[in-house]
């Protein structure tokens, strides 16, 4: 049962309340040009991102977003660190959400000032805690960075818009380790019912973070925790979309594009089974349509994985069988198998939409 939290809205994507777990990532352009930045978001919005984030290092980033936010296909988060005249930029240029600490902010008066900005435009502000920049007081107190540490940041910095009469808030817990990570999390879901923005934070290439990021967002998602996610890797922000999308499809969260089965190959196999598999999702990548495909290499298993699919081949010696819902359409060649179960999937998805 997926935990329940109050709603917030950030641009037209709401986040709580029952919503889908939404997916997001965050440009890694100079904010400033915002050529590249539109670009950036583009391609990400065309792979399936919901959200993006924006830093906002200077005021001139600040200045920048404002055209970004008004050219952009989805909503615009800020992020903003210390400065709260920062914040009240972006806030006049119309930006969608703000990530701010409000610790962070200074004086009252400044966390003031945001607040009331962003009451009037009902922007929301995410509350973002990670484990490498805690309070000193919480480092000395904890003796490191431990999942109750975290959760006390949290609270302080909520309990200062809950001063402020402020509740358009979500909340982010993210460290590198997993375990502490999803400790942190369970720990503050009994605590509030603010929406939970999930992660872990630094977790590294694309393929040690997407196997990190799988087990920690895997484990939360599967306890109903997680209202919407970033899946953060060292390299193309494109790529932390799809694996997002992965681990949602993954648990039958959502669905968008294809359910990619392949058979991990053994000494029955009798046909190139990788390098027809790698060209097909490769090529299949641009589908929307939720379908299953299913490209296996023997006799043993494969027409039977072939049938459940939507559109599947099984191969055989230099050969293979090309299914339809169950159904054999006509034998191919090896060398006709990427192309001819490629077709007949893009024809299925074309008569969906």
């Amino acid at each position: 049962m997926k935990r329940q939290t109050r709603q917030i809205r950030v641009g037209n994507v709401p986040v709580g309340g029952g919503a889908p777990c939404s997916v997001q990532s965050m440009c890694n352009t100079d904010t400033r040009n915002v050529a590249a930045t539109i670009d950036q978001i583009r391609s990400l919005a065309t792979a399936g991102c919901e959200i993006v984030r924006c830093a906002v290092p200077d005021m001139a980033a600040a200045v920048a977003l404002a055209d970004i936010k008004r050219l952009s296909p989805i909503p615009v988060i800020a992020d903003i660190h210390f400065d709260y005249r920062l914040a009240l930029k972006v806030l006049d240029g119309g930006i969608d959400g703000l990530r701010l600490n409000p610790g962070n902010i200074g004086e009252r008066w400044k966390v003031e000032e945001v607040v009331r900005a962003a009451r009037e435009r009902l922007v929301p502000i995410r509350i973002g805690v990670n484990a490498g920049s805690l309070e000193k007081e919480l480092l000395e107190k904890y003796g490191h960075p431990t999942a109750e540490a975290m959760v006390e940041s949290a609270l302080g910095h909520v309990r200062i818009l809950e001063e402020l009469g402020y509740d358009q808030i979500k909340i982010s817990l993210k460290a590198s380790d997993v375990p502490k990570t999803v400790d942190a999390y369970r720990l503050l879901a009994t605590r509030v019912d603010y929406p939970l923005h999930i992660g872990i934070t630094e977790a590294g290439t694309i393929f040690s973070g997407t196997i990190k990021s799988s087990v920690g967002l895997g484990i939360l998602l599967s306890e109903g925790i997680g209202d919407t996610m970033r899946v953060s890797l060292t390299g193309d922000p494109v790529d932390e979309i799809r694996v997002g999308w992965e681990i949602l499809k993954a648990l039958g969260l959502r669905r968008k594009g294809i359910n990619f089965v392949s058979c991990p190959t053994c000494g029955r196999c009798q046909i190139d089974l990788i390098g027809v598999a790698q060209e097909v999702e490769k090529r299949l990548a641009v589908i929307d349509t939720p379908l299953t495909v299913a490209v296996m290499g023997c006799v043993v298993n494969g027409p039977g994985e072939a049938r459940e699919a939507d559109v599947g081949i099984a191969g055989g010696r230099g050969e293979g069988l090309l299914f339809r819902h169950g159904e054999i359409v006509r034998k191919v060649p090896e060398s006709e198998m990427a192309d001819a179960l490629v077709a007949e999937v893009e024809k299925m998805a074309k008569e969906k939409s």
